[in-house]
C-alpha cells in the first residue's frame, strides 16, 4: 500500500502536534519555575524496536533529540536483557543515569510505554530538568565535582508508576536525596500528565487512520528524511573541513580543553572525527557520548533546518575519534556541564568548521552557554529552604543575511531566563538590572548579537552560590573575517569586595549574605565578516542606539563619528582608499 502524500503530510503534522501537546502540558503544569517559565524540556515519540527517534515537540530542547532516543534504547535493551522489569499499561519508568544515554543529572527522564491491541506500538517519553537532585550543591552545577556521585542522585531505569500508580517507596527515596524534595511532586505528576495527553492524542491520531496506515507513515517519513540529509550533505564541497573549539577548563584543572573537529564530506557520507581532542578531564566538563552525538545532530539541523525532525536525519551523519577523550565520558566522571555547555562547545566546532564551506548557511558562533547559575539556601521570611536555578541567554554570531539575535536562548534549546518577577515572587532575591550587555557583539559585516547584563542581590537569609558556565577566556568565533564576541563576565560583590572565581565562570559554595550580589554579563555572538566592509550608518545607529560607544566605533569597525554624515562618507572613502 502506497500512502499518498497529502495523508503522509498530514499524519507528520499529526505525530508533531502529539509532541506539541505534551509538551505544552507539561510546562503549565510544572511546578518549578525553570520548566514552566524557561521551558527545560522536551517531549518525543519514539520506536518501540529500537527506542529511534519517530518525532518531538517544536517547542522541546533540540539537544534531547538525540538523548531521548538513546535512554530509550537502553531502556527497551534493559528490560529484553531482564534487567529492568517489564512493562505493563501505564507504567512510567524513571531514569537520569548519564551513562545510559543521558545528560547530566538534573535532567529526568519518563518514558511510558504506548499499547495498541495489546501490544507497544511506540514509546513515549520526556525530559525535566529537575532544579535539584541532591549532590554537593544545591542546584547540581558543582563546578569542582570530581565524580558523579558529588553531583547528586543516579537513578537507574525504575518503573516510578506502576499501572498508573505513583510507587511511593521509589518517591520516597528520591525525595530523601534532593533538596526542597515537598516542591518536586509537582513537577513529578506534571512530567507523567503530560504523557498521558500524548496517549490521548496518539489514541485519536491512529483512530482516525488506522494503526497499519500511521506505522507505514511514520517508515516512509524516516526514509524521507534520511533522503533530505543526504541531498543537504551532497552541497558541502568534497573533502575536509577542520576546526578547534575550546572551553576554558573543567573547574578543578585551570587548563583549556579542546574539541578537536575534522568534518569530512565523502559522496552521500558526512563524517564528524574527534581524534585529537582533550582527554577524560577532572572537573565535570566530561560529555557522555549520547551528548556528543546529539551535539553534532543538532548543529546539524540548526545548519539545516528544514530537514524534520526523525532518526532518518542522523543516519547520512557519522561521529567518531570520540573513544578515549572527554566526549566520551565513562563512570564515574562528572558530567554536570555536559549538556549545558560542552554541548555547545561541540556545535561551536562543527559551526566554524563548515563555515567557509557553507558561508551562506552557517552562522558565525553564538554565545554557547546556558549560563548556570544556582542559588541555595534558607528564606526565613517563609520559612523554608530555597534552590533558585537561573539560566541566561546570550548574543547570536551575525550571517550571510543579518546581524546576530541578541539576548537569544542557547544553541542547545528554546529555553528562556523566567520571568524576573516570578523570581523575585518566589525566591529572597531582587534584580537590580536585566538588560543586554552593550558591546559584546562581535564585529562583522554583521556584527554579533548582544548578551545579557544582569544583577541580583540577596535580600534576606544565607545562601550559597554556584557557577557552571563557559566562554570566560575566549569569546565565540567570529566566522570569515568576523571578531570574536566578548567573554562571560562573572562577578560577586560580597560585603562590598568584589569576588572574581579562579576559573572566571566557575566556582561553587560562594557564601552570601543579605545585600550581597551577583552580577553576570553573558557572551555577545561573533562576527560575520570584515567588519571594515560594515556600513558606517549601520555602526553610527548601533552607536545611537548605545549598543557600542564612539571609541568602539573606530576601533572595532573603523568608523569614526561626530555626528555628521559627511564624517561617515570620509569614513567611506577612507575605507576605499585603504582597500585599494
Amino acid at each position: 500500500m502506497t500512502i499518498d502524500p497529502i495523508t503522509l503530510s498530514v499524519i507528520q503534522a499529526g505525530l508533531q502536534q502529539v509532541c506539541d501537546e505534551m509538551d505544552l502540558s507539561f510546562s503549565r503544569a510544572a511546578f518549578s519555575p525553570v520548566i514552566a517559565e524557561a521551558n527545560d524540556r522536551s517531549d518525543g515519540i519514539y520506536s518501540a524496536e529500537d527506542g529511534s527517534l519517530i518525532a518531538q515537540g517544536n517547542m522541546g530542547l533540540p539537544v534531547f533529540v538525540g538523548t531521548m532516543q538513546y535512554s530509550t534504547r537502553v531502556l527497551i535493551e534493559g528490560i529484553a536483557a531482564g534487567l529492568v522489569a517489564d512493562p505493563k499499561p501505564d507504567d512510567i519508568y524513571i531514569v537520569n543515569d548519564p551513562y545510559l544515554g543521558g545528560t547530566h543529572l538534573m535532567d529526568v527522564r519518563f518514558a511510558r510505554p504506548y499499547y495498541r491491541n495489546g501490544k507497544i506500538f511506540c514509546w513515549l517519553s520526556n525530559t525535566g530538568h529537575w532544579p535539584d537532585t541532591g549532590g554537593a550543591v544545591p542546584g547540581g552545577f558543582s563546578a569542582s565535582a570530581t565524580s558523579v556521585e558529588q553531583e547528586g542522585l543516579r537513578l537507574p531505569p525504575v518503573r516510578l508508576f506502576k499501572e498508573g500508580v505513583l510507587d511511593r517507596e521509589i518517591y520516597q527515596i528520591i525525595c530523601s536525596n534532593i533538596r526542597v524534595a515537598d516542591q518536586r511532586i509537582g513537577d513529578v505528576q506534571a512530567q507523567a500528565a503530560a504523557l498521558k495527553v500524548g496517549e490521548e492524542r496518539l489514541n485519536e491520531l491512529l483512530d482516525r487512520y488506522g494503526d497499519d496506515v500511521v506505522a507505514q507513515a511514520i517508515t516512509e517519513l524516516r526514509a524521507r528524511a534520511s533522503a533530505q540529509m543526504t541531498r543537504y550533505v551532497e552541497e558541502i564541497p568534497e573533502g575536509t573541513h577542520s576546526a578547534s573549539a575550546w572551553i576554558d577548563s573543567d573547574g578543578v584543572v585551570d587548563e583549556p580543553l579542546e574539541i578537536r573537529l575534522a568534518v569530512t564530506r565523502e559522496g552521500d557520507r558526512l563524517s564528524f572525527d574527534f581524534t585529537g581532542s582533550s582527554a577524560p578531564c577532572t572537573g565535570p566538563m566530561n560529555s557522555v557520548l549520547a551528548t556528543t552525538l546529539s551535539s553534532v545532530y543538532l548543529a546539524m539541523r540548526h545548519i539545516f533546518p528544514e530537514v524534520p525532525i526523525s532518526a532518518g536525519a542522523f543516519e547520512p551523519l557519522h561521529v567518531t575519534g570520540y573513544e578515549g577523550t572527554f566526549l566520551d565520558a565513562h563512570y564515574p566522571r562528572p558530567v554536570s556541564g555536559c549538556a549545558a555547555e560542552v554541548s555547545q562547545r561541540i556545535a561551536e566546532a562543527v559551526f566554524a568548521a563548515l563555515a567557509p564551506a557553507l558561508p551562506d548557511r552557517v552562522t558565525a558562533s553564538p554565545a554557547g552557554s546556558s549560563g548556570n547559575f544556582a542559588l541555595g539556601g534558607h528564606d526565613p521570611e517563609k520559612g523554608r529552604d530555597f534552590v533558585m536555578y537561573q539560566i541566561s541567554g546570550g548574543g547570536y554570531g551575525g550571517n550571510a543575511d543579518h546581524d546576530g539575535l541578541s539576548n537569544g536562548c542557547s544553541t542547545i534549546g528554546i529555553s528562556k531566563a523566567p520571568p524576573v518577577e516570578i523570581m523575585e515572587a518566589q525566591f529572597p532575591v531582587l534584580y537590580h538590572h536585566y538588560a543586554l550587555h552593550e558591546g559584546s557583539g562581535g564585529a562583522g559585516f554583521h556584527r554579533g548579537g548582544f548578551g545579557l547584563d544582569y544583577a541580583v542581590e540577596l535580600r534576606r537569609g544565607l545562601a550559597t552560590a554556584s557557577f557552571v558556565m563557559d566562554h570566560g577566556r575566549t569569546g565565540p568565533q567570529g566566522a570569515l573575517g568576523g571578531v570574536d564576541g566578548a567573554v562571560n563576565k562573572v562577578r560577586v560583590i560580597r560585603d562590598g569586595e568584589v569576588h572574581i572565581p579562579s576559573h572566571l565562570s566557575k566556582e561553587q559554595d560562594i557564601p552570601l549574605a543579605p545585600g550581597d550580589v551577583v552580577h553576570v554579563r553573558t557572551p555577545g555572538g561573533g562576527g560575520y565578516g570584515d567588519p571594515m566592509t560594515r556600513p558606517a550608518e549601520a555602526v553610527a545607529e548601533d552607536v545611537r542606539l548605545g549598543r557600542y560607544t564612539a571609541v568602539q566605533a573606530r576601533e572595532m569597525f573603523g568608523v569614526v563619528l561626530t555626528g555628521h554624515s559627511a564624517d561617515m562618507a570620509a569614513t567611506e572613502a577612507l575605507r576605499s582608499a585603504t582597500a585599494g
